[in-house]
């Protein structure tokens, strides 16, 4: 059996969604055991030249949820219109954004396959098959920033590990 548009994208977020929700509230177990303001988490990045934890956290979901609505649209954009919010803010966007991944048809994403999205950024206008959009623009953008939300915890001390990361994998 063939992977499906909806495997590559729905699938896959799922997997990276899921993770991040139980990422996150280790994060906020961790810091509330520990004293640690989640208001300065919401801020902190890795370095100054690198976008903040809010922002990842923004990204988790504009590169799943959001790329859904993009391919459904035929036009992706960055992220804008998400609201600034505290750390427990952050966790529901999350956490919604899982939820209503989990409700998406999967026919209804099938039937995208071979279609077209356009990513719009300032000017510039860059085409795409749905599938190299999700596989070359959407899947490597939710891994960057999933990835760089746990590391901002991790540099709180949050005890995470890869599995943490990985999250339920698909098995057979």
């Amino acid at each position: 059996m063939a992977t499906s548009l909806y495997d590559l994208s729905v699938g896959s977020y799922l997997q990276i969604v899921g993770a991040s929700v139980g990422v996150l509230a280790k994060g906020a177990e961790h810091c509330n055991e520990n004293g640690i303001d989640l208001d300065a988490v919401v801020t902190a990045r890795i370095h100054e030249d690198m976008f903040d934890f809010h922002f990842q956290a923004v990204c988790i979901v504009h590169h799943s949820l959001g790329a859904i609505k993009g391919i459904q649209a035929g036009e992706f954009a960055p992220p804008s219109g998400y609201p600034e919010t505290d750390y427990a803010g952050l966790q529901g966007l999350v956490s919604d954004a899982l939820a209503e991944l989990k409700g998406i048809d999967a026919n209804d994403i099938n039937s995208l396959a071979g279609g077209r999205v356009t990513f719009k950024i300032g000017g510039n206008e860059i085409p795409f098959t749905n599938e190299n959009f999700i596989l070359s623009f959407s899947l490597p953008n939710l891994y960057f920033h999933a990835t760089t939300a746990y590391d901002i915890l991790r540099m709180q001390g949050v005890p995470l590990g890869k599995m943490d990361f990985l999250g339920q994998l698909k098995m057979g």
